[in-house]
């Protein structure tokens, strides 16, 4: 979907299941933050009849990029997921102005250390497992219309939750894998402005070193699902035992979501 404030809005459906189903499109959407949307865009949005709008992003980042524009009666439903501090190290870094502190937070294959170890955080920690698995019981809710959820970027919070409800409709894993990488495509020009504008103004000398906070990899990808095989020993395990959904559940989503 084209927008002119957000670069990452996409329907979740469309893809094929191992079982030769198809997921169905017009019920989930996955989204970067939707606080910049321009009226237009509102209007495109309504056009989804969305029931709910899931936002993944914590207090600060909500306090510095603002809340969601919504369609009129829609009002977000904010559910946090840890990102140990990435949009603080990152505001503050490039905040500092100084290249000398920025390649020492960045630089080095830190900021690709940093990502890694967000993503096990999306499995090890609790109370995100608690966020990610009250959004996959909304969208297996028979009552519950259309739904969007959203991080900042729509690509790493954003991309697990997709990552993990596209392998729970039994979609092949390299299908789910493809539609997490694809935030890289739909992000890439939006991602080299924010660099080049930060050369212009001499806050970074080097934007170069926000590449791998900008972008998704399968390294990053690879980091969370070792990480569940570690704790649970399967994908299976990781959504009975690690989200705490019962057979019944998984069940709902499937003829939900599936046709």
């Amino acid at each position: 979907m084209t927008l002119q404030g957000a670069v990452n809005l996409r329907d979740l459906g469309g893809y094929r299941t191992w079982t030769g189903g198809q997921v169905r499109q017009g019920l989930v959407y996955r989204s970067d933050a939707l606080s910049k949307l321009t009226a237009a865009d509102v209007t495109t949005v309504s056009g989804l009849g969305l029931t709910k709008a899931v936002d993944f992003r914590n207090p600060m980042e909500l306090q510095y990029d603002g809340a969601d524009k919504l369609p009129a009666g829609l009002s977000p439903t904010s559910r946090p997921v840890d990102d140990l501090g990435l949009f603080a190290t990152t505001i503050g870094a490039i905040g500092s102005g100084d290249p000398v502190k920025q390649e020492q937070i960045l630089g080095g294959g830190r900021a690709e250390a940093y990502m890694r170890d967000i993503y096990r955080g999306f499995v090890t920690n609790p109370e995100n497992r608690a966020q990610f698995a009250q959004t996959v019981r909304e969208i297996a809710d028979g009552k519950q219309g259309p739904l969007l959820y959203h991080c900042t970027s729509g690509k790493d919070r954003t991309g697990w939750m997709s990552y993990v409800l596209l392998r729970a409709l039994a979609v092949p894993e390299a299908t789910a894998e493809r539609d997490y990488l694809a935030s890289n495509t739909f992000r890439a020009a939006y991602d080299a402005q924010v660099r080049a504008g930060l050369k212009q103004s001499g806050r970074m000398q080097n934007p170069d070193l926000l590449i791998p906070l900008q972008e998704v990899r399968q390294d990053y990808l690879d980091a969370a699902t070792a990480q569940l095989e570690a704790d649970y020993g399967s994908f299976y395990g990781y959504l009975t035992d690690g989200l705490g959904l019962d057979l019944r559940t998984l069940a709902k989503l499937q003829n939900k979501m599936v046709r």
